[in-house]
């Protein structure tokens, strides 16, 4: 098979090169090139429409990131669009008080959240569980928290401890996600001082394989939060209406105590949520200090509203998960057909195509080649981070792909006999 012919990319390095001399770095966090592949992929964005991207030197590309979870509908989605414009236009959307969308939103996911009783609205993840943690902590008058999965960059949390004295993390312990003998541990140990439990109710970590739940993990979890009287908080900000209408715990039928939310809440408007039981969550009203200038901003609430709407109305998880479910079993079929040691995790609205790791390191070579292969094809994934199924990704986009990944899986079988 024929190698594709290397991205023009020249705009996007110059303007990098540039950036370096602005920002540390030229650009932060998971937009940095070496969380892709250098001198591969673009490095800055021009514009989008529906599920496709276009590069600052023109290249077009069908996306399957959806600016790492937001965009559930499409990019420039019109009638969300338009909707916080008439906002900004008609009432304005920054002021030293609230506006009445705050209480619509809250009423709102009261309806569709299982744990949801009263809510508080931020803009970021990290914002947001964040807030989780200083409500259980508050609440339960207990100090430790048990964490499962990614949660966002404040100190407590971020995997990268520069800057960050050790204290403000020594009262947190990982536990790796479907190992319940290993929470159950760290609660015999320190489930009496245990403010939290937080993680993520489907298993999706950094750089590795998806997981569904095992039989009885999540329930296991919620009696032990139920045992040692600590709070049970799911990090929704990536499954929150995506997985379901009522996000992961609906789906799989197990209700913590507290939810964060974000992402496709709001179709890329920055707006997060700390909701769940009243009982816990007065603790924000009563017990700490929680505010932002731009907390209350209501453009934001107006497209969630918004969003939420269309989500309902056109029955647009039905249909992710419908071409979901069709897209991945297709995958599957071409993964069993070269035999390369690629393996497909994940569920329909949210899935991850890895190598499983051999003792050469060749699987690293094949996860690089085959990512070039489709970058250069013109479909945007990346090799460190799960996929995203969109309203907008139509089945002729989802056959081009399935094109693309049988090329690119023929050029890893003919790259590594």
């Amino acid at each position: 098979m024929k190698e594709t012919e290397k991205l023009n990319i020249t705009k996007s390095l110059q303007l990098f090169e540039e950036a370096l001399t602005l920002v540390p770095g030229g650009v932060l966090g998971a937009r940095k090139p070496t969380d892709f592949i250098v001198g591969e992929y673009p490095i800055f964005l021009e514009s989008g429409k529906g599920c496709r991207l276009t590069d600052v030197d023109g290249n077009e590309f069908i996306d399957f990131l959806c600016g790492y979870g937001p965009i559930i509908l499409g990019y420039r989605e019109t009638e969300v669009d338009d909707a916080v414009y008439q906002q900004i236009k008609d009432k304005g959307f920054c002021f030293t008080l609230t506006q009445k969308y705050q209480n619509l939103l809250s009423k709102k996911l009261k309806t569709l959240v299982p744990c949801s009783e009263m809510s508080i609205f931020l803009k970021t993840g990290s914002d947001a569980t964040t807030a989780s943690i200083r409500i259980a902590r508050a609440h339960t008058n207990k100090l430790k928290v048990m964490r499962c999965g990614y949660h966002g960059w404040h100190d407590w949390c971020v995997e990268m401890k520069g800057g960050i004295p050790s204290k403000f993390f020594e009262d947190v312990f990982e536990f790796q996600y479907n190992n319940l003998k290993q929470l159950e541990d760290l609660m015999a140990a320190h489930g009496n001082e245990t403010a939290a439990i937080i993680m993520t109710p489907f298993g999706h970590p950094n750089h590795q394989k998806m997981q569904i739940p095992a039989p009885g993990f999540l329930e296991g979890v919620r009696k032990l939060a139920d045992q040692y009287g600590t709070v049970l908080i799911y990090d929704e900000i990536r499954t929150g209406f995506r997985v379901s209408m009522g996000a992961a715990q609906k789906y799989y039928g197990v209700t913590p105590d507290l939810t964060v939310l974000g992402k496709a809440i709001a179709n890329g408007y920055p707006i997060s949520v700390v909701t769940g039981k009243k009982e816990i969550m007065m603790a924000a009203a009563q017990k700490l200090f929680i505010s932002s200038t731009f907390f209350p901003n209501s453009e934001a609430f107006v497209a969630a509203l918004k969003t939420i709407e269309i989500l309902e109305r056109d029955k647009v998880l039905e249909n992710i998960w419908e071409k979901g479910e069709g897209f991945m079993k297709r995958i599957q079929v071409l993964i069993d057909k070269y035999d390369v040691g690629a393996e497909l995790t994940g569920i329909p609205p949210m899935f991850y195509i890895t190598f499983k790791a051999d003792d050469t390191g060749a699987y690293k070579g094949k996860r690089k080649d085959f990512y070039t292969q489709l970058i250069r094809k013109g479909f945007f994934f990346t090799p460190f981070h799960h996929a995203y199924i969109s309203y907008r990704h139509t089945e002729k986009d989802l056959d081009l792909t399935l094109n693309a990944i049988d090329e690119s899986l023929a050029f890893i079988k003919g790259k590594y006999k």
